[in-house]
Order: structure tokens, then sequence, then C-alpha cells
């Protein structure tokens, strides 16, 4: 049985794509079992139903907490029997309702070298703070924000002409490329964390 995917999205889904296009062509053995976005206008949402995946809106706003939006994505999450969650610009933090319920199970990606740059706009952070490498980071979600083990980086350098418009486009390429790799890895099995140090079966 291929694991299934969920993909939860808040936008473009231009990591979404990545993801459709490395199962199609094979470089990711796995199921799109439904894409859920907080935002009905996302344009991801079209991405999938083009690729006939099946779709859910669950918008963040117009709950009694934000632990009650948090069931309402593990519940669909569950029914769609999703094996591993990825966040592909999902807008919102997640709650311990989702945590407990994918323990280990939610990667989210993240464009900058985390620790360094968390949150938003972490390509002008870069670029404002002179550093001369930034890159992608895919990791596993914990509570802490942009915080949970690394499962894989790539270095991305930054030009001394860069602007953050720049650098997110080169940085962009490269979570295209990587963000497939990094869930094919999570999904073959056989990694431990140590920590907070992931080990992948192939070290």
């Amino acid at each position: 049985m291929k694991k299934r995917l969920g993909v939860l999205i808040s936008g473009r889904g231009s990591n979404l794509q990545a993801l459709i296009d490395a199962v199609a062509d094979g470089r990711l053995d796995a199921t799109l079992a439904v894409v859920i976005s907080n935002r009905e206008d996302a344009p991801g949402l079209d991405r999938a139903l083009a690729a006939g995946i099946a779709t859910v809106v669950v918008s963040h706003k117009g709950w009694p907490s934000r632990q009650d939006f948090d069931r309402e994505l593990v519940r669909h999450l569950q029914t769609y029997r999703v094996d591993l969650v990825c966040l592909a610009g999902f807008m919102r933090l997640v709650g311990q309702p989702m945590i407990d319920a994918f323990p280990h199970a939610i990667v989210n990606i993240h464009p900058s070298l985390l620790p360094a740059f968390p949150g938003v706009d972490a390509q002008g952070q870069a670029v404002a703070y002179g550093v001369k490498v930034a890159g992608v980071t895919v990791h596993l979600v914990t509570p802490e924000l942009d915080g949970g083990p690394i499962v894989a980086q790539r270095t991305v350098p930054v030009l001394d002409t860069d602007t953050a418009e720049s650098l997110s486009a080169r940085i962009l390429v490269e979570e295209h490329r990587l963000y497939p790799e990094a869930v094919a890895l999570l999904l073959a099995g056989g990694w431990q964390l140590d920590g907070r140090r992931f080990i992948s079966a192939s070290r």
C-alpha cells in the first residue's frame, strides 16, 4: 500500500505542484490523498483539482478556539487516511491537536537555513542581515515555530546584488527539488530521532 499524503496550503501551491510532479514521474512513491486550504481562493486548490486530488476548504475564522480549528483539520485528514501531513505554504501555526494526532508525521518546508531566520519573510531577513549563504530547510513540525528536527537542507548563495525577491526565486527552485526528496526519505522509514537530531537510515 502506498503511503497517503495530506497537503495543507494557504496560497499558490508551488510546493504542492512539486509533490504532484514527483508523484506523477515516479520520484515519490505515494498517493496525494487530499489538499486542504484555509482559504477558499488559494490558487493551489486549482492545481489539486487539475491533478484529480480531493480538496477541502477549512477556514481558520469563526472557531471558538484555535484547538477547534485544528481538530477539524485532523478530522478531514483522518477521513482521507493520511499517513504524512505536508505543509506547503500553510500560513497557520499547527496546534497540539494536530501534533498529537500525527506524531512525527507533519513536515514543513521553510526558505532559510534554520535555525536562522524563522517565521515570515526569511529571504528578506537574510538579505538585510547580510549573510552570504541562505537556503531551504525541511523539518518535522513541533509546537515551536520552525523549530522541529531538521530532515534536510540545501544551500543557496546570497549575491551582492540580491533583493528579497531575487533570492526568493532562487531558493524556490531548490525548495521544489528538496521537498519531494525529503518526503520520500520520511516515507521510506528506518530513520530515527536522537534528541532533536534526525538520523536517516542511509547514514
